[in-house]
């Protein structure tokens, strides 16, 4: 199994320089900042990756405004309260995306912020706290307590708003096949294991956040 520096040193060749391969890299928010979040926030975050799901992603921000306004500005414990006919009425709103399954997933998404309010103190709290060595099983806990949170949407979701998290694209999934750590895109208990135990070891040896070494990871597979 190939180490960091090797990784390293394929990325430094790629760019050219250490500072040119730095500057392509993201840089995660650190725990304070994550804690600072309100819960409206994340709300509207978690909203947003499931309507960007599968949809041109300038096309849904540019409607996001307009989300802001329907959805009392993610509110959770307003949002929570939409029932049925609400959500209705909103499928006639033009200035929304109007897909029912979508637009049925906010108010039970506020439910799970209040969930975990209730249970971590604040949305913030359980995200600045959860360990990056077991981020799958922060990814698990979405997708369990949420709604439209399997597959990518948990991790890209994190991303978006700063906590640490690698992210299994296409391309850093053909780089764990090439390592031997998985054989096909990791979705099973075992194989998310055995990609965070990788990525775990990575990190250990070079200290560098968990999107960092994914995006380098993907910079190994040629197009």
């Amino acid at each position: 199994m190939n180490g960091y520096k090797q990784l390293e040193e394929y990325c430094l060749n790629r760019f050219g320089s250490r500072a040119a391969m730095e500057a392509n890299l993201p840089v995660p928010r650190d725990s304070r900042a994550l804690r600072t979040i309100g819960d409206d926030r994340y709300l509207s975050a978690v909203a947003l990756r499931v309507f960007r799901a599968g949809l041109k992603h300038s096309l849904v921000d540019a409607k996001w405004p307009a989300f802001e306004k329907a959805f009392f500005g993610f509110d959770p414990d307003k949002v929570v309260l939409m029932g049925g006919e609400h959500i209705e009425r909103l499928m006639q709103d033009k200035s929304l995306i109007r897909h029912l399954g979508k637009l049925r997933s906010v108010p039970r998404n506020a439910q799970m912020v209040i969930d975990i309010r209730t249970e971590y103190g604040s949305m913030g709290g359980l995200i600045a706290n959860w360990p990056v060595t077991d981020i799958t099983g922060l990814w698990l806990l979405l997708k369990r307590q949420g709604n439209q949170l399997g597959g990518l949407s948990a991790p890209r979701f994190l991303r978006m708003v700063g906590k640490d998290s690698f992210v299994v694209t296409d391309d850093v999934a053909t780089a764990l096949k090439a390592r031997g750590v998985v054989d096909k895109v990791p979705t099973s208990q075992r194989d998310l294991a055995a990609t965070q135990a990788f990525f775990n070891q990575l990190h250990a040896a070079s200290g560098r956040p968990m999107c960092q070494l994914s995006m380098m990871l993907a910079y190994t597979v040629n197009h």
